[in-house]
């Protein structure tokens, strides 16, 4: 029951929790630190640099993250993270395109090249290590959905593993990442495209 005054006293109403600001920092700061590895790459990131681009204290930073390897790691994992809507368009063919887009588009910003080609596959600290199996489980995990649906539809025969259907999509377009000789273009999306539907999907 309310207590006499409580209806007029502006103090008496639910408190606004702080951890709105807290997550806003974070954020400012996980996206000042991908920008820095597009800009300079992970060699040239920088406590300094990452604390003037998202306006905060360098202490704040190695308050919540201690050292630049866990910042590091921290944002490989907020990558994963980003909204990348997974396609629904009804077909098998249409989602793969527009999946296959999403990765290329991802792995072809500035410095994320440098950040997934290099610097996670060869980081032996064990933070970093993490981070990476953590990024590569969220974007398969996620994925999986467009293979569930297409088995449900008979696009795709039943015991289909998704995990490989991916696999095959994606290995490719990674492979053009670390050779860094051609482009991940159309014609080359299609090709990928085309040869997963020819091994996996159901003949019609």
């Amino acid at each position: 029951m309310d207590q006499p005054g409580d209806r007029d006293n502006p103090d008496s109403s639910p408190r606004r929790r702080t951890g709105g600001r807290s997550a806003r920092v974070r954020q400012a700061i996980l996206a000042a630190t991908l920008d820095q590895i597009a800009d300079n790459g992970v060699e040239g990131l920088t406590i300094t640099a990452v604390a003037a681009r998202a306006a905060v204290a360098e202490t704040t930073i190695y308050r919540r993250w201690g050292t630049r390897t866990a910042l590091i790691a921290d944002a490989v994992t907020e990558l994963a993270a980003e909204a990348n809507p997974i396609p629904d368009t009804g077909t098998l063919h249409d989602d793969l395109h527009h999946l296959a887009a999403q990765i290329s588009a991802l792995i072809t910003r500035p410095g994320i090249s440098r950040l997934l080609g290099t610097a996670l596959a060869l980081s032996p600290d064990p933070e970093v290590s993490a981070a990476r199996d953590h990024f590569w489980t969220t974007r398969f995990t996620q994925s999986a959905a467009i293979v569930h649906r297409a088995i449900a539809r008979g696009d795709l025969p039943p015991h289909t593993n998704p995990h490989d259907l991916i696999e095959t999509l994606s290995a490719p377009l990674y492979f053009r990442l670390l050779t860094g000789n051609q482009p991940l273009d159309p014609p080359f999306i299609a090709r990928c495209i085309a040869h997963t539907i020819t091994l996996y999907a159901t003949p019609k």
